[in-house]
């Protein structure tokens, strides 16, 4: 069986094992009474999963569902507690991170030296700026899965061969700009400009947000590892990449996925850049596969039916399950701290404090800068300052990026880890 295949077939099969609840709604086999005079409805969504490589086993360890995220007007309301950008791969993402936490939190409580994926350092392996207590077992290599092509300039190709007229869009003049001299371009538009930093959603009348594309940010873990910032406080980035990103092959554009994510692409002047630290340009491979989701835009369809996007996303990992719409856990008010999820900013933070808290006298240094009283201060911290600096070259280097980092100056507090 081919690598990608082997891949999909690990996400796709723990998809299977998901709670029905937690998966899009079969609205087609709704009736009432004139169901055979209406069109059906049936959802569709993006998949995506984090599947974990020692020697030829393959696990899943994180994986998600999800298409939507939070406009710019309602980000300060946000507070830590409702997730941005609950895309799939953002989320599986988002996922692991929460999951590699809580493993750390299991081996400060236990003292046991390792688990399954995750260790302790040794004092020889740590340095003043290389400090992190933690590190993915060495053993182990992780690759990602997507049902359908990452939004932003890797499916550009495909998003321009589905139009009536494929003529590329002509630019607007003048283009909309940033602090940098490129555009800040919205979603899908403007399709001459390719291999432009794109802002989430696509659609052109949907509220306006500052979350890049799914594209721009897998292009960025390729530098900054798959780890948060609040993780790599405690966990080394060194073998946090992705090897390889696995695409079903009608989603597959190689001259977009070239430009997109290689070195030989836009990120051309990351090439062979070593920032130390665990830090490095690392570019993944892509693999195909035959494989579909069943809730993919390519299902096929009965008579009258019709796909329509899905309003709720789902995580998974092994230790947890939620089920979020608009940012918040399914059931609870949008912005209430009752319905903060469980890989929200806030509960991130205090997971890692409880975590830098267990290692008691160890790293006192991670625990200052924790134990802060705003986000905003963890995130400008002096650990942080070689992924700022790695972060600012990705920036740098992908023209166009707009930061989204003005709702930052909240508490750790309300919510429990």
């Amino acid at each position: 069986m081919d690598t990608g295949d082997v891949i999909a077939k690990a996400v796709l099969d723990n998809f299977n094992t998901w709670e029905r609840k937690r998966k899009p709604l079969d609205r087609s086999a709704q009736k009432d009474g004139k169901s055979h005079e209406k069109e059906r409805p049936r959802e569709w969504v993006p998949l995506s999963g984090i599947v974990a490589q020692k020697n030829d086993k393959i696990t899943c360890i994180a994986s998600a569902t999800g298409m939507k995220c939070l406009s710019r007007d309602k980000v300060p309301k946000a507070q830590g507690i409702v997730v941005h950008d609950w895309h799939a791969e953002i989320l599986a993402i988002r996922s692991l991170n929460r999951f590699l936490l809580e493993e750390c939190l299991d081996l400060a409580m236990s003292r046991k030296a390792f688990s399954e994926y995750v260790r302790f350092r040794g004092p020889e392996e740590r340095t003043k700026t290389h400090f992190q207590p933690f590190a993915l077992q060495d053993d182990i290599s992780l690759h990602m899965y997507c049902s359908e092509a990452p939004c932003g300039d890797a499916s550009m190709e495909i998003t321009i061969a589905a139009q009536e007229d494929s003529t590329p869009w002509q630019e607007p003049s003048p283009l909309p700009k940033t602090n940098t001299d490129m555009p800040a371009l919205h979603g899908r538009g403007y399709f001459s400009a390719l291999g432009a930093v794109r802002r989430k959603p696509s659609r052109p009348d949907a509220p306006p947000t500052l979350s890049k594309s799914c594209s721009d940010k897998i292009s960025a873990k390729q530098a900054t590892s798959l780890l948060s910032s609040i993780a790599s406080l405690l966990i080394s980035p060194q073998n946090c990449y992705i090897q390889s990103l696995t695409l079903p092959e009608p989603q597959y554009s190689q001259v977009a996925c070239t430009r997109a994510f290689s070195s030989s692409g836009r990120l051309a002047p990351l090439d062979g850049r070593n920032w130390g630290d665990g830090y490095s340009f690392k570019p993944f491979t892509i693999h195909t596969t035959s494989r579909e989701f069943i809730h993919s835009r390519r299902q096929p369809l009965g008579p009258r039916e019709v796909l329509v996007p899905s309003n709720i996303a789902s995580l998974w990992t092994p230790r947890t399950s939620e089920t979020i719409i608009g940012g918040t856990q399914q059931g609870r008010k949008q912005f209430s701290i009752k319905g903060a999820s469980s890989v929200c900013k806030r509960r991130t933070w205090l997971l890692a404090v409880s975590i830098a808290d267990a290692l008691c006298s160890s790293s006192p240094a991670i625990l200052r800068s924790l134990k802060v009283d705003r986000y905003a201060e963890v995130k400008s911290g002096d650990l942080l300052r070689k992924r700022k600096e790695v972060k600012n070259n990705v920036r740098d280097t992908l023209k166009g990026w707009q930061r989204n980092d003005d709702a930052e100056e909240w508490a750790c507090s309300g919510v429990e880890a």
